[in-house]
């Protein structure tokens, strides 16, 4: 009969740490999984790493003969702990030396088990060995993100995952599978130092900033017309001191702020349209308040903007801070006359399809921060004129809980995009097909094996290869369609966009943020 032994998560764990760790990744912006693509309830790394490595290594009461007595195991336990807490940290995950000794913890449980003498601990590729031929396998039928899978892998063990979800195949492929195939590979972009060593798989992913950059000034060269910069003038900067420093000089845009409108119920104004906005609040930051102060011309039935970012008092900013927005639901109130607009009168209005939308900030780079400016009329024609050469024609679902655009006359999935988007993110998905090609092409040159073989078949040469940078040029594409939609809004305490599914959910957003995406920093 075969004794079963207690293992470390059976007795005890550092919570604290393991935890803490946990919640610090949420912060985590720069090379984490997370990142790759969205993925609903994913798991910690910290704490699938913790969880994984306490499963198979065995409490010290187990071994009795080794750890006689209660302060020998605590003494034992308490080393045990402490590797978790070094091995934890995001930052950790980098260091082989702290990985090193977990994964001999690991080795050296699974040895005493069969009765052998663990492998050297210094010698990390026979521990690694050790660990492929007798591990256990980890197995994740719901592996979701891959977050399980992947700290498998980092532990040295055998991973395998499996999920329905065919998002979820797709980003566990190009977090566990797709990197370890070409580790320790150079670029094959010709403009790289192939003769360098590259480490795992940095040369893949240099291969990815490279045909990604590429991409950005195809895309400039196509659709650049259809996103200017704009020119600060002097006529720009009166009563705005922030403006005057940059009279004459050409500024990136970051993103259009737009209102939606409908026409104002109230029969004198002739429906005039008149924006829906939540909040005129730009900017709410300690010393770099802005905000849209709109002005109302009553005998005419217009409104226009302007930006203001200099004596603004509290009440003004605490008005601002209100929009048009009347309590709960869409209930707003007419910017001309003050008459109220019911939540019914938007509805019928959008299921009429007369909902509009007028720009009402641009917010643009600066030296040392976000710079808002007032809305032009050429700013307004210029987004006008996108014409989409395709749209998604699907519905979205009839779950008004759940997706409230359709019960706004926006029962498309297009419909959650301006035409401007549309033509961006087709043209972005487009020269996906062209820069696989590219990267064929250099993989050849660069001697790579042109097999046939494609990624799905398993393969490694070439076609492979130019199927794994396609890969992640994808999901990078998907990803950006999560801020280039009318469904991002504007953080005003951040200054940035808020993506479209800052919750699991699609909801309706009457004052909504465009993003430009050629507004990024080049790596050159």
């Amino acid at each position: 009969m075969t004794h079963q032994r207690k293992k470390l998560i059976e007795v005890s764990l550092p919570l604290k740490a393991i935890n803490a760790a946990s919640a610090r990744e949420k912060a985590i912006r720069h090379g984490h999984p997370s990142t790759l693509h969205l993925w609903w309830a994913r798991r910690p790394l910290a704490a699938c790493r913790a969880v994984l490595f306490a499963q198979l290594v065995d409490d010290p009461s187990s071994w009795p003969d080794e750890f006689p007595t209660d302060q020998a195991q605590a003494r034992e336990r308490k080393r045990l702990h402490r590797i978790i807490e070094q091995m934890v940290p995001w930052k950790a995950t980098h260091d082989e030396r702290i990985l090193g000794e977990a994964r001999y913890e690991i080795a050296r449980s699974l040895a005493r088990e069969r009765g052998e003498s663990p492998p050297k601990k210094n010698d990390a590729r026979v521990v690694l060995d050790y660990l492929a031929e007798h591990g256990p396998p980890v197995c994740d039928p719901f592996c979701g993100g891959g977050s399980i899978p992947l700290e498998a892998q980092r532990l040295g063990l055998r991973a395998h995952g499996s999920d329905l979800n065919p998002v979820a195949v797709l980003v566990s492929k190009a977090t566990c599978e797709i990197p370890p195939k070409f580790a320790g590979r150079a670029p094959v972009h010709p403009d790289v130092d192939g003769t360098r060593g590259w480490r795992g798989a940095s040369g893949l992913a240099e291969d990815i900033r490279r045909y990604g950059e590429w991409m950005w000034d195809e895309a400039r060269s196509l659709i650049g017309h259809l996103y200017p910069q704009v020119r600060v003038t002097n006529a720009m900067t009166e009563g705005r001191d922030d403006l005057r420093p940059y009279v004459g000089q050409e500024l990136t845009v970051i993103a259009w702020l737009w209102a939606r409108t409908v026409a104002s119920p109230d029969p004198m104004l002739r429906r005039s349209q008149v924006p829906l906005v939540t909040s005129f609040v730009l900017s709410s930051k300690k010393g770099k308040k802005a905000i849209v102060v709109s002005i109302a011309h009553r005998k005419h039935g217009t409104s226009r903007f302007t930006i203001k970012t200099s004596g603004i008092g509290r009440d003004e900013f605490a008005k601002a801070k209100k929009g048009t927005k009347v309590g709960r639901g869409s209930n707003f109130t007419c910017l001309v006359s003050g008459a109220p607009i019911s939540a019914e009168y938007v509805k019928a209005e959008g299921m009429a399809g007369r909902i509009g939308a007028r720009l009402m900030a641009v917010v643009a780079e600066g030296k040392r921060g976000r710079l808002y400016l007032d809305p032009t009329e050429d700013m307004e024609a210029i987004a006008r004129v996108a014409e989409p050469s395709w749209r998604p024609t699907e519905n979205l679902p009839v779950n008004p809980r759940w997706f409230s655009p359709p019960s706004y006359g926006l029962p498309r999935y297009a419909d959650l995009f301006t035409d401007r988007q549309l033509v961006a993110l087709t043209k972005f998905s487009n020269l996906i097909a062209e820069a696989r090609e590219k990267v064929l092409a250099d993989a050849v040159a660069a001697g790579m094996d042109s097999d046939g073989l494609r990624l799905a078949d398993d393969g490694i040469g070439a076609h492979a290869y130019a199927d794994a940078v396609a890969t992640y040029l994808g999901l990078a594409t998907d990803k950006a369609a999560d801020y280039w939609s009318g469904i991002c809004s504007w953080h005003s305490s951040g200054e940035f966009i808020r993506n479209t599914f800052a919750r699991q959910a699609i909801p309706m957003v009457w004052d909504y943020a465009e993003a430009n995406p050629l507004g990024i920093i080049r790596l050159s």
